[in-house]
């Protein structure tokens, strides 16, 4: 079945997309990652289990990605959070639960912290994919080469080649400068909901000791960690998603 065309809205000039299935709440949020959309395998397969429990479900494209207007290399965790942020307020109602892939999770970890600052407790529950929180500071800074931090210097970018598009992701500095301005790995999360981490431990991106390092930040009594032996960093086979689809299920009827 083909996605409904998105909705737009306005966040700070940049016209972001927005695609809603009305149902009940506790409704669920997908936040997907860097460079990623709100038609990826994983966003549209928990769109397909949304409709048939009758669940609310929300998703939408940052600026740059996707349907979404913007250049690419203008986003920050910044400009990307308050887009998540105005969506959130915007189209959901009643208690939610924040789905995060890679720099979503980022995103979501980021959203519960300004929602709770704001008196907005609505987050009930985190399921986090190949979590990426902090992964500027955590996983590109340590190893960028000289050439790199020449390029960030110089141009303002470097660019390196995807495993996941014909286009090089682009690293800009105002990237890496504000993600040191977001880092929520500092010390212990506290995130007043529960929190279903999902890791492969062949993802060649994001290694699973980092998932290990944000469980060990998190409320203990409150957290499962779930690794998968052979899982990627897309999560994307079949079992994947199945896995993905129960995590999110139980985290509802815990919330329900």
């Amino acid at each position: 079945m083909a996605a409904s065309a998105p909705v737009f809205i306005d966040v700070d000039g940049s016209n972001i997309a927005v695609r809603q299935v009305k149902g009940s709440a506790p409704g669920v949020v997908w936040l997907g990652g860097y460079k990623s959309d709100m038609l990826g395998t994983k966003a549209e397969a928990l769109a397909a289990w949304a409709g048939g429990e009758g669940r609310a479900y929300l998703r939408h494209d940052y600026s740059g990605h996707g349907e979404s207007g913007g250049e690419f290399a203008d986003g920050t965790i910044s400009r990307w959070l308050t887009q998540s942020l105005a969506v959130f307020r915007r189209f959901s109602k009643g208690k939610q639960i924040l789905v995060g892939s890679s720099m979503g999770a980022w995103i979501a970890l980021r959203m519960v912290q300004e929602l709770r600052k704001a008196g907005n407790a609505r987050v009930a529950g985190l399921v986090l994919l190949a979590p990426a929180p902090d992964f500027t500071v955590e996983l590109i800074e340590p190893v960028l080469t000289d050439a790199q931090r020449q390029d960030l210097q110089e141009k303002g970018f470097f660019a390196e080649p995807s495993d996941y598009s014909d286009q090089p992701f682009i690293y800009t500095r105002a990237l890496i400068e504000d993600g040191r301005a977001n880092r929520v790995m500092t010390g212990p999360i506290d995130t007043h909901c529960p929190v279903h981490i999902l890791q492969g431990l062949a993802d060649p991106d994001v290694p699973s000791g980092h998932a290990l390092k944000l469980a060990s930040m998190l409320p203990a009594d409150d957290v499962t960690l779930s690794l998968i032996p052979d899982g990627d960093h897309r999560l994307s086979r079949p079992e994947d998603l199945d896995l993905l689809k129960r995590a999110v299920g139980e985290m509802v009827r815990r919330a329900a």
